[in-house]
């Protein structure tokens, strides 16, 4: 053989090898794109008509939409917990919504989602909204290395927000370090008394092109007044115009630096969470305002990495996963028109209640999963699924091993998430704001009440999904089961 036979045979086996490692079918490109706030009826394919989300319907039809999938809580940092570690966060003290320089609360030698997908060759990314917590109790200094945080429970690299985008700091942290810190402008927070001599929203009204209509008004930022106190840092200060932005070219170029290899991308993007400031190209887009704007930007995102994924040739090998933290919110805060101008939207859909409830509307979240090849297209499923389970149903796809730890309560529900089966949970505890919970048992729902009569509140969701009925005086041998049921998971964990 000649030397350039065997060069052109040698360049032919790589390629072939390099083809077949970038699309191994047992072994494919994960995605999770984490919405903030976003309800269900928020979303064409789920009813939605005064808000335009054409990427996330075409998803729709080119894969599965589920319609009683949950998030594990109603509020933001205890579904993310969830999400991470496979464990409902009402089992773990110092769960809630967190300021923005809270100490991470997942213990970093503990098995998480991403590094159990990280110990099985997965490159792992986290992109946009943290809020669980950095560094350690008392030592977060923002001018130095900043850890524990994602590189520590799993990610191979990190670019986030800390907490919210209505929390200072309002900055973006890169791995370990502030990105585009001035060492000679050192950032300073308090959640406990105001630092430096930055203005407040309380103060001086008059500098907001963006009002608070409750509490929001310490230290501000981009002419909006935040949660928090805070000064210096100036030149790493996020706009928050430019987020979504900023944070889908960190998701896509995470893409296309790690498509010849498999990986795991966490993107939890800022939209729809307050304060609401779509970049000028989304202003005036929905017909419900500036909430309907922000939600089309976040569909913006969605198509963008749909759109990477189609350029790299790399989409039949990605399962893609889109869902939302919890249930829809629409005053939040700021004064920015949001309940003026809903204009007939529903944002939750038909169900009761939203962000901070323990009703559906809190916790039944859109979610899509598209991988085509594997996941039939255009399929709807009714199966009882939740973030939770999602820890232990991608070990599962990925053959990862999980340590006896590992995720409590979540359950390997992969054929259900795959379309291959309308089954999942039999059962599925739901948590409100702060402690309160609720379970759900097929298509009862019962919420209990300490005080009330009947112990509390059940709904029939197949005939009563807005949970207007109660009818748990007719029902007495139901809510004797479910509380017991509920009791029994406080004690010792859900069973599968």
């Amino acid at each position: 053989m000649t030397r350039h036979r065997l060069a052109l045979v040698l360049l032919l086996t790589f390629v072939l090898t390099a083809h077949t490692r970038a699309a191994d079918p047992a072994r494919p490109n994960i995605i999770i794109i984490l919405a903030d706030d976003l309800g269900y009826g928020d979303v064409g394919c789920y009813g939605a008509t005064k808000v335009k989300t054409p990427n996330i319907d075409r998803l729709a039809s080119q894969g599965l939409r589920f319609t009683d999938a949950h998030s594990t809580s109603a509020t933001c940092t205890p579904s993310r917990y969830s999400l991470m570690t496979g464990e409902f966060a009402w089992r773990h003290k110092g769960t809630g919504i967190l300021p923005g320089d809270a100490a991470l609360i997942i213990d970093p030698s503990r098995p998480t989602l991403p590094s159990i997908l990280q110990k099985a060759g997965y490159v792992t990314g986290a992109v946009g909204k943290w809020h669980l917590g950095l560094g350690t109790a008392g030592h977060l200094d923002w001018n130095t290395e900043i850890k524990p945080g994602p590189n520590e429970i799993g990610f191979s690299s990190s670019f986030i927000i800390p907490a919210t985008v209505d929390r200072v700091p309002c900055v973006f942290v890169e791995n370990h370090r502030v990105a585009n810190a001035d060492s000679s402008n050192p950032i300073e927070v308090s959640y406990a008394k105001k630092v430096g001599d930055e203005p407040t929203g309380a103060q001086h009204p008059e500098l907001l092109k963006l009002k608070p209509s409750q509490g929001h008004d310490q230290t501000i930022v981009n002419g909006i007044s935040r949660i928090g106190y805070m000064t210096g840092g100036k030149a790493a200060l996020w706009k928050d115009e430019e987020i979504a932005d900023v944070l889908t070219k960190r998701a896509t170029t995470f893409i296309e630096q790690n498509k010849d290899k498999p990986f795991f991308l966490y993107f939890a993007t800022h939209d729809v969470h307050v304060p609401r400031t779509p970049h000028p190209r989304f202003v005036g887009t929905s017909q419900c305002g500036v909430r309907g704007d922000v939600v089309q930007e976040f569909d913006w995102s969605v198509g963008e990495v749909m759109a990477t994924l189609e350029r790299l040739k790399i989409a039949d090998n990605t399962l893609l996963i889109v869902t939302s933290d919890n249930g829809p919110v629409v005053d939040d805060g700021y004064a920015d028109g949001a309940v003026r101008d809903l204009n007939g939207h529903k944002p939750a859909g038909p169900y009761r209640g939203g962000k901070y409830t323990v009703y559906e509307g809190g916790t039944r979240m859109p979610m899509l999963a598209r991988w085509p090849g594997r996941i039939k297209a255009g399929g709807t499923s009714d199966a009882l699924i939740c973030q939770v389970d999602l820890l232990a149903s991608l070990a599962a796809l990925t053959g990862a091993t999980l340590p006896a730890n590992a995720g409590p309560d979540s359950a390997n529900l992969l054929p259900a998430l795959l379309g291959e089966r309308n089954t999942g949970r039999e059962s599925l505890v739901e948590q409100g704001g702060g402690v309160v919970l609720g379970i759900r048992k097929g298509n009862w729902k019962f919420v209990p009440r300490p005080n009330a009569a009947t112990g509390g509140e059940l709904y029939d969701l197949a005939s009563d999904p807005a949970e207007a009925s109660n009818v748990a005086a007719r029902h007495a041998d139901v809510v004797k089961e479910l509380a017991a049921l509920l009791r029994d998971a406080r004690a010792k964990g859900m069973q599968q």
